[in-house]
């Protein structure tokens, strides 16, 4: 039984893969106030209530895009289940090149990604579109290889931004419009970033398959994919697991002793 698990900026997904399926997958909010203690208890009470033995696991990989959960996270492993967890950085699966200025800089999340997406369409340039925090567009070639990726406001984080940064504008609900001329305060947000994420996806598409010189598999994961259900046509896939499996083929190909 493999334990993957992902510190995301707003979420903190475990997820236990067994006799080749994910049977249980948890999320719970991103915190750097909890300690090690604090999140132990999160996965006992998630073991307890899924019947789960703890000594059934036999391996343990961690993603995290948060500095200080990592360490947290990896004193929670060793508590929970005394295994060192496997860490995911640029060096973690040498069989995907990270062909960018500074590989170390790169969210290890989006390298999960790339290689799930990699090992599933081996034959294509993908792009992994990943509408968490952040809405990310990584591109791989069908070398195996990160070419790049570009960064914009994920959808949520957009909308708080809003609020924030606003006097009268209020946080609103993610949820498409029937039109985009608002009528009133909450339909003009909507219509404003939601539709307009509607024409970002497609033209960033558009541009990355325009630079590379040829069509790409595109494949989306993350928390809000599937908030844009018109820009579903744009996907040859989508995935919310995307990152986990990226963990999981990065555990199968590490032995650790």
């Amino acid at each position: 039984m493999l334990l993957a698990i992902d510190i995301g900026n707003s979420n903190i997904v475990f997820g236990i893969y067994k006799e080749s399926n994910w049977v249980y997958v948890w999320r719970a909010v991103t915190s750097v106030q909890k300690n090690a203690i604090d999140y132990e208890v999160v996965l006992r009470n998630y073991f307890l209530e899924s019947d789960l033995k703890i000594s059934e696991i036999h391996k343990v990989v961690l993603s995290s895009v948060v500095p200080p959960l990592t360490e947290v996270l990896r004193q929670t492993v060793v508590r929970f289940c005394d295994k060192e967890p496997i860490l995911v950085n640029a060096d973690t699966y040498p069989q995907l090149k990270i062909a960018i200025n500074n590989p170390h800089e790169i969210g290890s999340d989006l390298v999960c990604n790339a290689i799930a997406a990699s090992h599933r369409f081996p034959d294509s340039h993908c792009i992994i579109v990943d509408f968490g925090t952040a809405l990310t567009f990584t591109t791989v070639s069908k070398h195996r290889e990160i070419l790049g990726v570009a960064i914009t406001l994920g959808l949520q984080t957009a909308i708080r931004a809003l609020a924030q940064h606003t006097a009268k504008l209020p946080e609103v609900p993610l949820e498409l419009p029937q039109s985009a001329i608002g009528k009133n305060t909450t339909h003009a947000i909507q219509a404003g970033v939601l539709f307009g994420y509607v024409g970002l996806v497609p033209f960033m598409l558009q541009q990355i398959e325009n630079e590379l010189g040829e069509k790409c598999k595109i494949v989306a994961t993350g928390g809000l994919s599937s908030i844009l259900t018109s820009l579903q046509s744009y996907f040859d896939q989508t995935d919310m697991l995307l990152t986990l499996d990226g963990l999981r083929l990065i555990g199968e190909s590490i032995d650790v002793f």
